[in-house]
């Protein structure tokens, strides 16, 4: 690169930065567009809309239409945040939670009223009902004439499609009428038989008048015909000081990480930090732009990509010094560095991006979420490690900065032997495994729950008080929340506060009518409510069954094609099924660590265990990226000559190990440290996560691979 082209490439990345750390701090125009403050926040973060519909029905419906509803409700209010929560209040109630947003009328209009819904002929015969609608969208297709127009694309499932096939080829150039809540809504006349099970409604006069029939006929497709009971704007659950340490927490944690970096790596760790610099104003700007709306689990997605942001890094550094003690030039260890670093990274991502892609399809609520800001991070971090910092790097080069005294040198290290300590390593493991299973079998018989399930995993009581003040979130945490506490004797506790009044939401496990009774007296004793205006329902779980399912499977799903990558791109299947096992043991211990440590098992669990997959999955790779890249330079392929390649690779890929875990531990560790109750319970796991990854990494994943390798032996 020429003197002239590096300056160029230097003021262009730092007016990039300038205007990615402008955009994300200020924004443009009167309303700071692009700023992070205007980034979607959860329900736990800013809080927003809570609407409570009834069953229609003099009788109480069905546990399993109350759970078909609130299923398809659920996929119905993802199109305004993967955040929302749809769950069950009483014996009829639905509660519908949608974050971020501050009008419940316009939701409420936007979002439809549940009715009962019926595809009619002319006569009244109903072809087929709500139920057997499977998809309503609102969409674009071009006419005969090549024009676009507006239509509603229909799906149905197999029996409405065999009913409206045959109503459709009887009734050609007849209307089908769309009744809705007893109200013709649409007559599209048909053209042709329609056999597949889709159908398109045209004629209509614009996107709005689209949308809205799509929408109608979503909300009448569900199990119950509901009718709107209340709607309120609630506050944030956990508050502005979480969101204040959060960010604070984030600030010092990735100072810290920078300053450790440009110790460690001198000239490439003051590249790595604008690199991290750029990535983090990078994320938020979009954020924003993708309007993804930012949770707690959110967060961990975010702290993830820092850690395989600083990882790639690391391991391109490590790289460079490795050549330069090699006897390369600067300039070759540069070039040379970041290509053998590259197949690691690329892997190492790619397994993570696809366990990210999976879990976005296939996932549902918070799992959704999750994903897609983990999806945008893994992109993110790659851009600015193999682009930003590539570029970076070799325009200083040419600046100047070609002495080896910048970049630093690797010291010669004697071959740790690893793999003749396996025994211990395994012994450790399986113990710290069985202490999640014991400790479950334990707590189950004494206290009748295995682990520490959240409201969100087991439903409870949700008690609404009105008090005579106004508190504020914090004061409700200071004071409320320590009396309700009292009763339940268990920390437990979610308070939510309805905008625009006294009113506060708590939710607590279920509890008993005495139970109730005692609340109700404690909170007129203590803060001189009226005990007649307080009232209580039972709730549901927020993460249903049907998502709970969905969740498993998609991690299912992840597996096993995170385990075909590897085998394709190894070429040796056992490299796979090692990591899967490693990935597994990492998840274990840490769900022991929930079983001992009784931190509450909810949204933030399955978040931290969908983390951990991909810290560890990715931990796993670069080590088995250096034994492939040692075995094809081996000569020998004796058990002994494998097993000196195996020590070796984790003696040389150690620092990066050791790096890498402490970087993104320190991070969270500040989370930690500096979060309320609700974020340390977040963090404590993903700490834990960090050491169990960086552990597995090193003692478990190479010996795994070579006992598979020993015991299942083929032709090389």
């Amino acid at each position: 690169m020429k003197k002239n082209k590096a300056i160029g490439v230097v003021v262009a990345i730092a007016l990039f930065l300038g205007l990615l750390v402008y955009t994300a701090a200020i924004g443009f125009g009167p309303t700071g567009t692009g700023a992070a403050k205007n980034i979607t926040l959860g329900l736990d973060l800013s809080g927003g809309v809570s609407i409570t519909y009834e069953a229609v029905g003099d009788t109480a419906p069905s546990a399993e239409d109350m759970s078909d509803t609130i299923y398809k409700l659920q996929q119905r209010v993802e199109d305004y945040s993967t955040e929302a929560q749809v769950y069950q209040e009483g014996d009829n109630r639905i509660n519908i939670e949608i974050p971020g947003v501050s009008d419940a009328n316009a939701i409420l209009e936007e979002l439809g009223k549940p009715g009962s819904l019926e595809f009619q002929l002319e006569d009244g015969t109903v072809v087929v009902d709500g139920s057997q609608v499977i998809s309503a969208e609102a969409g674009v297709q071009q006419d005969e004439l090549k024009n676009n127009e507006n239509v509603v694309q229909l799906s149905f499932d197999s029996e409405g499609a065999a009913a409206f096939a045959e109503a459709t080829e009887n009734n050609i150039g007849n209307p089908i009428y769309i009744v809705y809540d007893g109200e013709i809504i649409s007559a599209p006349t048909v053209q042709s038989a329609i056999t597949d099970g889709s159908a398109v409604i045209t004629g209509m006069g614009s996107a709005d008048e689209a949308e809205k029939l799509a929408s109608s006929i979503r909300i009448g497709s569900l199990s119950l015909e509901l009718r709107e009971l209340r709607s309120n704007v609630v506050g944030a659950q956990l508050g502005e000081r979480a969101i204040s340490t959060s960010l604070k927490a984030g600030a010092i944690g990735l100072v810290l990480v920078c300053i450790f970096m440009m110790i460690v790596y001198l000239l490439p760790g003051v590249v790595a930090s604008i690199s991290l610099l750029l990535y983090t104003a990078l994320m938020l700007v979009m954020l924003n732009a993708f309007d993804i709306t930012l949770t707690l689990p959110g967060i961990a997605g975010i702290i993830l990509g820092i850690g395989m942001a600083v990882d790639a890094n690391v391991i391109i550094y490590a790289r460079i010094r490795e050549e330069i003690a090699a006897g390369r030039s600067v300039k070759g260890a540069i070039d040379t560095g970041f290509k053998k670093a590259m197949s690691a990274i690329l892997d190492g991502n790619i397994t993570t991006l696809i366990a990210a892609i999976v879990l976005g399809m296939m996932g549902s609520g918070s799992v959704k979420g999750f994903a897609y800001t983990l999806a945008m991070s893994i992109i993110l971090s790659m851009f600015s490690a193999l682009v930003i910092s590539r570029l970076l790097t070799n325009a200083l080069f040419a600046l100047g900065f070609k002495d080896e005294k910048y970049y630093g040198k690797a010291r010669e290290t004697k071959t740790i032997n690893f793999l003749g300590h396996k025994k211990v390593f395994f012994a450790v493991s399986i113990v710290l495994i069985l202490v999640g299973p014991v400790s479950m079998l334990i707590f189950n018989q004494s206290t009748g729950k295995a682990l520490n399930y959240s409201l969100e995993f087991m439903g409870g009581t949700s008690t609404s008080v009105a008090f005579n003040e106004d508190f504020s979130i914090e004061e409700i945490d200071e004071k409320v929340k320590p009396v309700v506490q009292e009763v339940t004797g268990d920390a437990n506790i979610q308070a939510t506060k309805v905008t625009g009044s006294n009113e506060v939401i708590i939710k607590t496990r279920e509890l008993s009518l005495d139970e109730r009774n005692e609340l109700n007296s404690k909170l007129a004793e203590n803060f001189g409510v009226d005990e007649t205006t307080i009232t209580a329902e039972s709730i549901s779980s927020t993460v249903s069954n049907e998502m709970r399912k969905d969740a498993f499977v998609a991690v299912i799903v992840a597996a096993i094609l995170m385990l075909l990558y590897i085998w394709l791109r190894f070429k040796d299947i056992r490299f796979g099924a090692s990591a899967v096992l490693a990935l597994m043991h990492d998840v274990l211990i840490v769900l022991a660590f929930y079983a001992v440590s009784r931190i509450s098992v909810g949204n933030t669990f399955i978040a931290c265990m969908l983390t951990i997959v991909g810290y560890s999955i990715n931990a796993t790779i670069v080590i088995f990226d250096r034994i492939r890249e040692n075995l094809s330079t081996t000569k020998k392929k004796s058990d002994e000559a494998v097993a000196e390649v195996v020590n070796l690779s984790i003696t040389q890929t150690l620092t990066r190990s050791i790096y890498t875990s402490l970087t993104t531990f320190v991070t969270v560790a500040v989370l930690f440290i500096l979060g309320v109750a609700s974020i340390r319970e977040f963090a404590a796991p993903l700490m834990v996560g960090i050491v169990v990854g960086g552990y597995s990494s090193v003692c478990v994943t190479g010996a795994l691979w070579y006992a598979m390798r020993t015991k299942l032996k083929r032709k090389n």
